[in-house]
């Protein structure tokens, strides 16, 4: 099967594209990347291409069958309606938004260019709310920063609190949601619901910790494992990462290893970060999510990034980059941060540092770009700890 680029990155192109790969004969859609090659296998829909927060690309083969199975189990969930797009379209959880709009026969309405809430909500107000006499749900998928700006701009903006409740459901992927962010959202009358899942799952497949119709969970030596027919079939052109990430059992099941610990309790996923977002620091294993979880959960920190940094008397330390502070915040900030991360984590997890920085780097997917982060934070060193 031929593998060709959209007319371009704007949302119609990539819509166009996708037509015709899910629901036509057309040729599979190559978003992100550059440099791949002419054929894929056969049904393909989509090569979807990201480096990710560590800057390391990958190229993830998505199949027709995989990306309508997501989409219908999304459906089964939540329900059918009509989509608004405002996540990058060449990212998976746009290339959903697309399909499940496809798949319902409404034509997505869309938020071009930088995300800003006033956009956002009038896209969304314009939306119908009835076909033929019928109710048309709204929906619509966000990463945390974005909904965090909505919620910013709702206190003093009443288009956005109605753009907010107008929606069935609110997707809420890509990185955790913090705990206080989802409550100021439900006391607005959004309604929320979180997803887990990456480009190698087609997007989401466990909703608010409960996997989508077909869809298996697994815990391994820690590490969550996700199987069902939303899994992609590899990397393009890297059959030994394929082979290291993607596995099949005793029983025929093919299971994909997110590289995420967590445990199920009770039926619910619950994630507790990457298990490779761990440093050592005098010689004990902290894991930097656990860390960032609770700073996150201080009021006023809830974009807050928590990344490595060297240290010459622990070997390793971490730095928590606040967006938005005045720098002389810094150190009385730091003293609230460690204690919080002491009673939350223990005491070799607390922090180093508190950077104060305007803005924060991010991907063009919304997430904070950590390896930028890293590499502003690596030559300054920490301060001294306690």
């Amino acid at each position: 099967m031929r593998l060709e680029p959209p007319a371009s990155d704007d949302p119609r192109d990539v819509l166009r594209a996708l037509r015709a790969a899910v629901l036509g004969a057309g040729p599979a859609v190559a978003l992100g990347g550059s440099d791949l090659p002419a054929e894929v296998p056969p049904g393909t829909a989509a090569v979807v291409t990201t480096s990710g927060s560590t800057g390391v690309p990958k190229s993830v083969v998505l199949s027709r069958n995989a990306l309508i199975s997501s989409a219908y189990a999304t459906a089964a969930r939540i329900g059918e309606g009509s989509w608004l797009l405002a996540v990058p379209a060449t990212y998976v959880a746009g290339v959903q938004v697309m399909v499940r709009a496809l798949l319902a026969d409404h034509e997505p309405a869309v938020v071009a260019g930088p995300f800003r809430p006033e956009p956002f909500a009038a896209a969304a107000l314009g939306m119908a709310s009835h076909a033929d006499g019928v109710r048309v749900p709204r929906f619509t998928s966000l990463v945390p920063a974005q909904l965090q700006r909505l919620l910013d701009a709702a206190e003093h903006d009443d288009a956005v609190v109605q753009a907010l409740r107008s929606f069935e459901a609110i997707l809420i992927g890509g990185q955790a949601l913090a705990p206080s962010v989802r409550e100021r959202a439900e006391a607005t009358g959004a309604r929320i619901v979180r997803t887990y899942g990456s480009s190698e799952t087609s997007g989401g497949c466990v909703y608010d910790g409960v996997p989508l119709e077909g869809v298996r969970m697994a815990i391994v030596d820690g590490e969550v494992r996700l199987s069902g027919p939303t899994l992609a079939d590899g990397y393009l052109g890297d059959r030994e990462r394929t082979a290291s990430v993607f596995s099949t059992d005793a029983d025929g099941t093919r299971w994909y290893r997110t590289g995420d610990g967590g445990e199920i309790r009770d039926g619910v996923l619950h994630v507790t970060g990457r298990l490779d977002n761990v440093i050592v620091s005098g010689g004990v294993n902290v894991s930097l999510d656990r860390v960032e979880a609770a700073v996150r959960g201080i009021a006023g920190l809830e974009s807050a990034v928590v990344v490595p940094i060297p240290d010459a008397d622990w070997g390793e330390g971490s730095a928590v980059v606040v967006p938005g502070i005045a720098a002389s915040r810094e150190r009385a900030l730091l003293a609230e941060i460690r204690d919080v991360v002491d009673a939350a984590v223990g005491a070799p997890a607390r922090p180093a540092r508190v950077v104060a920085i305007e803005e924060l780097p991010t991907l063009s997917s919304g997430k904070p770009d950590r390896a930028s982060l890293r590499r502003l934070l690596g030559e300054g060193g920490p301060k001294p700890r306690d």
